[in-house]
């Protein structure tokens, strides 16, 4: 019985994000660093700008591999201002909190209506990434 509801809740939520894409995106909005500082004690803001790329690339969404390179790409970005230790932990972070089947205001693909999982942006679609992200990075 448990099986049968599981293979349902995920046909409803596959068959929502099916319907949720090619609606409209809402304009790029950075939170910063989200629920995690935006830099040290010393320097506020010293890895906020690593933190602003890989909210653009969680605002826009897209496949999976797209997500994981972008955490790494912010892992790596916090490592190279000089805190390793913080990069592993924001991290571990955004590969757990990031996760587009949660109805977070920060997870993959939070700029397209939820839910929206994994999958290639149609040409449109990059059309209005273009269009709502101008100006705002």
């Amino acid at each position: 019985m448990k099986i049968n509801s599981a293979i349902l809740f995920m046909l409803c939520l596959f068959s929502l994000s099916a319907e949720a894409k090619g609606k409209i995106l809402k304009p790029f909005k950075s939170d910063g660093c989200s629920s995690f500082p935006d830099g040290t004690v010393q320097q506020k803001q010293l890895w906020l700008h690593c933190c602003r790329a890989h909210d653009f690339d969680y605002w826009q969404g897209g496949t999976i591999n797209q997500r994981i390179t972008s955490d790494i790409r912010l892992h790596k970005c916090v490592a190279k201002v000089g805190h390793p230790k913080i990069a592993k932990l924001m991290l571990a972070g955004v590969r757990v909190g990031g996760m587009p089947y949660l109805p977070t205001p920060y997870r993959w693909g939070y700029g397209w209506p939820y839910p929206r999982l994994y999958g290639e942006l149609s040409a449109t679609e990059k059309e209005m990434v273009i269009e709502k992200s101008t100006g705002n990075f």
